[in-house]
């Protein structure tokens, strides 16, 4: 550790989606510092994400601040059209029936039969009875809106150090004395954005833990005959078995959809699952598999009621959590950093979130 001193009104550990976006909206409202373990931002989830944009995913907790996100992604050029179908396995249909009566009211989601489906997703096996379209999903450009938040960020005077793994934080004075492998940070409210490290931070902190627990991902990138045709929408299974979608050169990404509980860590796929998926895939399409390419995993980090957190702790004063975005941080990002900024400023909420009940993210619902 250098003798370096960094003072700010809000230190953010964290520079990944969640962190980049919070600093960019802060602005230059405040002096931010964000405090990054890596030598490159975003290298943990960020970096690993499948890249859509769904306002299913994560259910009717997290569909407002998806639905809320949309007009920022697409005004800015982030989102590219691509749909989604979710796919009912043999006796499979009452998982649709769900899905339609938690979000139907709010998300389009049109019912098809076994011949559309068809015409869909070419190469479909038989059997599979029924889906829901959700015409509304996209694509999203994760490495573009993580660099443009960046940009934001510096531009508006955050501080960015790397390589500044997170040693501890104490409070003096009315603010936090910051401890990392970079030097020392001096900051009125630390901000815990720390993703899969989020309750490693706060412990360190002396704040009570949340319980927020990392889950690996795996990702695989396929070649497969006949090539994926580009318009292809993203396939979800209803009872979450598999997902995958469309990539560049007719390529196909595709997920098991697993949840493997791990201690927080540079993730990396384990062969069971990329098997399994596989596996799960070819019982779905007679889509020849020609060549694994590339497989990878992230961390997605979830609350206990797996439901993002956002706000004061309350119980540690300048303390303040922006954690357990789960699988959907990238989508909710706008939303996410707009209600959390308000919330660290102390103002209102912008119009495009005006409707949200921030109190439904806070610290406060764990006790």
């Amino acid at each position: 550790m250098n003798g370096t001193i960094t003072i700010a009104d809000i230190a953010i550990v964290g520079a990944g989606m969640a962190g980049a976006s919070l600093a960019a909206e802060i602005g230059g409202a405040a002096r931010v510092v964000l405090i990054e373990g890596e030598a490159q931002p975003g290298y943990h989830s960020t970096g690993r994400s499948a890249a859509f944009w769904s306002e299913t995913y994560g259910g009717p907790a997290v569909q407002p601040l998806t639905s809320a996100s949309f007009a920022y992604l697409d005004g800015n050029g982030f989102l590219t059209d691509r749909s989604a179908i979710h796919l009912a396995a043999p006796g499979g249909m009452d998982r649709l029936e769900r899905l339609k009566d938690a979000l139907g009211g709010v998300v389009q989601l049109d019912r098809l039969g076994p011949d559309a489906l068809a015409r869909h997703i070419p190469g479909l096996r038989p059997g599979f009875p029924g889906g829901l379209a959700e015409p509304s999903c996209r694509d999203i450009d994760v490495a573009g809106l993580h660099a443009h938040y960046l940009a934001r960020a510096r531009a508006a005077g955050t501080t960015l150090l790397t390589d500044a793994r997170f040693l501890g934080a104490a409070r003096e004075g009315g603010s936090w004395r910051i401890t990392t492998s970079a030097g020392e940070v001096r900051a009125a409210i630390l901000v815990d954005a720390a993703g899969a490290w989020a309750d490693e931070v706060a412990a360190l902190a002396g704040a009570r833990t949340i319980g927020i627990t990392p889950y690996r991902r795996t990702m695989i990138q396929l070649q497969i005959d006949p090539a994926a045709r580009a318009d292809l929408p993203l396939v979800m299974d209803a009872e979450e078995r598999f997902y995958f979608k469309p990539e560049a050169g007719g390529r196909i990404w595709l997920s098991p959809h697993d949840e493997t509980p791990t201690a927080p860590c540079d993730a990396a796929p384990d062969e069971i699952d990329i098997a399994v998926a596989i596996d799960r895939f070819e019982h779905v399409v007679d889509w020849k598999v020609i060549r694994r390419e590339h497989a990878w995993a992230g961390l997605r980090s979830f609350t206990p009621d797996r439901v993002p957190v956002y706000g004061f702790d309350g119980a540690m004063p300048g303390f303040f959590w922006f954690a357990g975005q789960g699988g959907f941080g990238i989508q909710t990002a706008p939303a996410a950093a707009m209600i959390a900024s308000a919330l660290l400023l102390g103002r209102g909420l912008p119009d495009a979130v005006g409707a949200i009940d921030a109190e439904r993210y806070g610290r406060r619902r764990f006790g």
